[in-house]
């Protein structure tokens, strides 16, 4: 039996070891004999356009999912932590160091937020004793309402925020959370970058806005949660235009 060189037996490993390293991390697996599709659910191999149009669909499909991350929108930043769906939405929002809850059931939203949020909002500490701790009812017609009821509006906040801008293009394999994902971009990530799932149905996993707009993650797709009113205890009817700023 011929030898094999030493040589090229070291090379040989060195080669496995790379593509090992290449299917188990977030780079694309260049130079290896694996199909970075193989077992995937194909979007992979579609044009960027196509894995938008995709994605954007199964976002729309999905029953519920839960996002984290910020937003920026009319100069000021948003961090959110929301889970929503058709039925309404609730989680966490926090702008200018000052952090509410936001709780939708159905057409009725309520905010809720301590002492200080409603001190700094009013000016004053006329409405802060009344509206402490409690699920406040936000009128539809009260510009509150509009400015914040997006946050709990599943088709409302999905339809604005998938969506680049500028010429799309794939950006390689990649990975989110353990999960396998194709990257999108648009103007070469001037206009957004997306990371969709290469597993099961193909939802957004990651998105970085263009012009700096903010960074989300997406997850708990289709999973399920309570939305209910609070309790009559718990809940404050304000009667007038809410005091926030």
């Amino acid at each position: 039996m011929t030898a094999i060189p030493q040589g090229r037996t070291r090379r040989a490993a060195l080669a496995t070891a790379a593509c090992a390293l290449a299917a188990t991390g977030a780079m694309a697996l260049t130079g290896c004999n694996e199909d970075p599709d193989a077992g995937t659910n194909g979007v992979g191999k579609l044009s960027a356009d196509r894995i938008q149009a995709k994605t954007r669909a199964a976002a729309q499909a999905a029953p519920a999912v839960r996002l984290s991350g910020t937003v920026v929108t009319s100069g000021r930043t948003y961090t959110l932590d929301m889970r929503l769906k058709a039925e309404g939405g609730t989680g966490s929002v926090t702008s200018q160091g000052a952090t509410f809850r936001l709780l939708r059931v159905g057409k009725q939203l309520y905010l809720k937020a301590d002492a200080d949020f409603w001190n700094h909002a009013d000016g004053s500490d006329g409405a802060a004793g009344k509206l402490d701790g409690k699920y406040v009812k936000v009128p539809q017609g009260d510009p509150a309402y509009k400015k914040f009821s997006g946050f709990t509006d599943k088709d409302v906040l999905l339809g604005g925020l998938l969506t680049l801008h500028g010429k799309l293009a794939a950006d390689g394999h990649h990975e989110e959370s353990g999960t396998r994902t194709i990257r999108i971009t648009g103007d070469a990530g001037s206009g957004g970058t997306l990371d969709v799932s290469l597993e099961g149905k193909p939802y957004p996993l990651s998105l970085v806005r263009g012009g700096s707009a903010g960074t989300l993650r997406f997850s708990d797709w289709g999973k399920d949660f309570a939305v209910t009113d609070p309790a009559t205890s718990e809940t404050v009817d304000y009667g007038k235009q809410l005091p926030t700023s």
